[in-house]
C-alpha cells in the first residue's frame, strides 16, 4: 500500500510531461474529427498566439516533473491543480460536456484526488 502513491505520482507526471511535451514536440498525431465549436476555435484563437498556451504548457511539465518526485509531490499538485480545473471547465462549458467523462480525464482527476488525499494531512495547514 505505501508504493501506491509513488505509483499514482509517477503516472500523474507523466501523462503531463508527455502531453506537455507533445504541444512543443508533435509526436502525438492529432486525430481528424469534425471541427471544434466557434466558441473552441475562439478561446484557443486567444491562447495560441499570445503565448499563454506555451506558458501552460510548460507548467504541465514542470508540475509533471514535480509530482513524479516523492520530496516535491505535493508543490506538483499545486501547480497541476489549476491545470485540471481548466481542463474540466473547458470540456464542461466550452464543449458543452462533450468529453468531460472520457477515460483519460477521469483517470486524471482520479490520480490528482487521490494523491490530494493521500497528502492531506499536509495540505491542511493550508486551510487554516
Amino acid at each position: 500500500m505505501k508504493h501506491i502513491p509513488a505509483i499514482a505520482g509517477g503516472l500523474l507526471g507523466l501523462l503531463f510531461i508527455v502531453f506537455g511535451l507533445n504541444f512543443f514536440l508533435n509526436f502525438i498525431p492529432v486525430p481528424e474529427g469534425p471541427p471544434p465549436p466557434a466558441e473552441v476555435l475562439s478561446f484557443m484563437g486567444a491562447l495560441v498566439p499570445t503565448g499563454y498556451l506555451k506558458f501552460v504548457k510548460i507548467l504541465e511539465i514542470l508540475g509533471g516533473l514535480l509530482v513524479a518526485l516523492p520530496k516535491t509531490r505535493n508543490w506538483g499538485l499545486l501547480v497541476l491543480g489549476p491545470i485540471l480545473v481548466n481542463i474540466l471547465c473547458f470540456h464542461a462549458f466550452l464543449q458543452k460536456g462533450e468529453g468531460l467523462f472520457s477515460p483519460m480525464l477521469i483517470g486524471l482527476c482520479a490520480l490528482a484526488v487521490y494523491l490530494l488525499w493521500d497528502a492531506r494531512k499536509k495540505f491542511a495547514g493550508l486551510l487554516n
